[in-house]
């Protein structure tokens, strides 16, 4: 990620790259941006909490966005994403995974995603806790790993770790070049903390080692618990952080260990702090199992953690996710101090509201204008090139809030915005609404973009006569089109004519990456990867609900599709022949649950996103 700092962007004025599509008049490629503005429509702070209903967060930024995971209690996973704190609270929840099996079908609890370089590259481990309906006596653990480097997958079943025994809360140590799985599990009366070494991050090797027993009076309120292991590392040190005593009481809090020796699988290189390190406090009860982050800048350290209103409240529903700023002391050890009063203010993270280039993570677009049939794009000297060719081309169109997305482009990091005098350029992302736009749908799958700023649309550069302000955003392939309901991917059961579409777990095989390919004004043919010759169809170019879509000739409008863009950040597929969209049947999380297209009913089975697979 590249960071601007915050002191040289308050002396200095951050150059912009400017491009000569218009949104009233061309701009010289000379302007410059105060990286210092503050858009006086943005929050200067947050309060908690975050949101109700969110026990067991963990919270990364990466790459221009926050992430954050909390437990649903359903057979889902569920993923919010803002590049904002705040906006957290009111981004769109998206399940990215989802589980149908009977032995690991429930009660999802405590997600962590973390990114390890694993067989495969860089990618996210999701690692969670899940058993069976009706019972939480088969609890375990399973891993989750992404097809690329975004955190909102797809992703692809690993293992479980332990799939026979009661285990929960799992997290990762990496240390001097070897993974470590810790996790907690019940012995007699106690629930304690164990580790054990992996040789890959959903297996493990050798024994397990005890961590942490409950034997201290505040590790034991209402039962005797610790669980919930955290890793936090500074200056070449490391601690571990868990929950202790019974969640449903108020005096559940965090311990700490510290590893003070070389061989985390030997108990003497772990020592143990005494008391407690965060408890209750400030109308704030039992405040625990807990995550960290690092502000965008990447120079302050943050808290997330749930807690509860009242002391009356317990395990349930009640828990709030929290964040707060912590500062280390003297010793070196880190200083969480008391939690933070409901509604008190809190400054915002430093960087969040930038100057920030970056890479985006998410699907590409190309935009390409009705009027000219060229391309928004960059060259080197800045401008509309016509070209739709390369990163220079390629846009991620990531949400915001509110029904706004930005476009950051691949090749620079920056992004596209009216930031100084009205004039279009690319500039660091610095959190303003002149970096906004709002898609309108005007026919045919054509859009304008409409500035938050400004209220104006986006126009191409020496543009004559009508249409100049409508682009056809076009995906960037090969993608995976993986469902809102269940984090699944469209698939066709064999690539050949007549193949049913149905969902299935991304398994990165044949019939699961798609391509988008203009075939006239905003519409697409969607083929699957190396079988150009087919296309997604609705049978028998039925109108009716319910008609089947299976694959078949690349013929006629049956065959043709635009992709509708949401206020909530999500995509429809409709059919241009029967204006239909395409429909997941019941809602359905199993492998195999069938696609048909239907009425718009603007449900969560009816909304897609498009997933860059590399």
């Amino acid at each position: 990620m590249k960071r601007l700092s915050q002191k040289w962007a308050r002396q200095l004025a951050v150059p912009v790259i400017g491009l000569c599509a218009v949104l009233s008049g061309c701009a010289t490629t000379e302007n410059t941006v105060n990286a210092g503005n503050i858009d006086p429509t943005k929050p200067t702070h947050f309060t908690n909490p975050l949101f109700e209903n969110g026990a067991d967060p963990w919270l990364e930024f990466h790459e221009g966005n926050y992430y954050l995971t909390t437990t649903t209690w359903t057979s889902q996973l569920v993923m919010r994403k803002s590049p904002t704190l705040a906006g957290l609270s009111t981004a769109t929840p998206v399940n990215i995974w989802s589980f149908s099996e009977f032995e690991r079908c429930c009660n999802f609890w405590a997600f962590e995603f973390h990114r390890l370089n694993g067989p495969n590259g860089w990618r996210w481990y999701l690692m969670f806790t899940s058993g069976r309906e009706g019972t939480l006596d088969h609890q375990h653990l399973s891993v989750v790993e992404s097809a690329g480097d975004d955190p909102m997958g797809p992703y692809e079943y690993k293992g479980s770790m332990m799939p026979d025994t009661w285990n929960i809360d799992g997290t990762y140590l990496e240390h001097n070049g070897k993974l470590y799985l810790l996790w907690s599990e019940w012995v007699g009366d106690e629930q304690r903390n164990f580790i054990s070494e992996m040789s890959n991050p959903w297996t493990l090797v050798g024994e397990r080692m005890l961590l942490t027993r409950p034997v201290l009076e505040w590790e034991t309120s209402g039962r005797k618990v610790t669980e919930a292991p955290q890793i936090l590392k500074r200056d070449g040190r490391t601690f571990m952080i868990y929950s202790a005593s019974y969640c449903d009481t108020p005096d559940y809090k965090l311990g700490q260990l510290e590893l003070v020796g070389n061989d985390p699988m030997k108990a003497e290189s772990w020592l143990k702090n005494p008391e407690p390190v965060f408890q209750r406090g400030n109308g704030v009860f039992a405040p625990g199992h807990n995550g960290f982050f690092v502000s965008p800048d990447g120079q302050e350290n943050w808290l997330v953690y749930h807690g509860n209103s009242s002391e009356q409240h317990g395990c349930g529903a009640t828990r709030s996710v929290r964040a707060q700023k912590f500062t280390w002391h003297d010793d070196g050890t880190p200083n969480f101090g008391v939690p933070v009063p409901e509604g008190t203010p809190v400054a915002l993270p430093s960087g969040e509201n930038g100057p920030l280039q970056t890479s985006i993570m998410g699907a590409a677009y190309q935009l390409v204008n009705r009027n000219t049939s060229q391309c928004l794009a960059r060259n080197q000297g800045g401008n509309l090139n016509g070209r739709c060719e390369g990163d220079a081309a390629a846009w991620v169109v990531d949400y915001t809030t509110d029904g706004y997305f930005r476009f950051a482009n691949n090749a620079s990091g920056q992004f596209l915005g009216t930031c100084e005098a009205g004039a279009l350029a690319q500039t660091p992302w610095i959190n303003h609404s002149c970096q906004e736009w709002k898609p309108v749908h005007t026919e045919n799958g054509w859009w304008s973009w409409q500035n938050r700023q400004t209220g104006k649309l986006l126009g191409a550069e020496q543009c004559q006569g009508a249409n100049c302000d409508q682009w056809r955003v076009q995906p960037v392939g090969p993608l995976a089109i993986t469902s809102v309901q269940s984090g699944k991917v469209l698939a066709a059961d064999h690539c050949a004519v007549g193949g049913n579409v149905e969902q299935q777990e991304w398994k990165n095989t044949a019939c699961q990456a798609w391509n988008f390919k203009s075939v006239e004004d905003g519409f697409f043919h969607i083929t699957p990867t190396g079988q150009d010759n087919l296309c997604l169809t609705v049978e028998a170019s039925s109108i009716v609900t319910g008609a089947n879509m299976l694959l078949g000739a690349c013929e006629g409008n049956n065959s043709q599709w635009r992709i509708s863009h949401l206020a909530d950040g999500t995509q429809q597929l409709v059919a241009r022949h029967s204006s239909k969209v395409a429909d997941l049947a019941h809602c359905g999380l199993d492998n195999g649950t069938n696609i048909a297209q239907s009425e718009n009913l603007n449900t969560i089975c009816q909304k897609f996103q498009l997933r860059n697979i590399r």
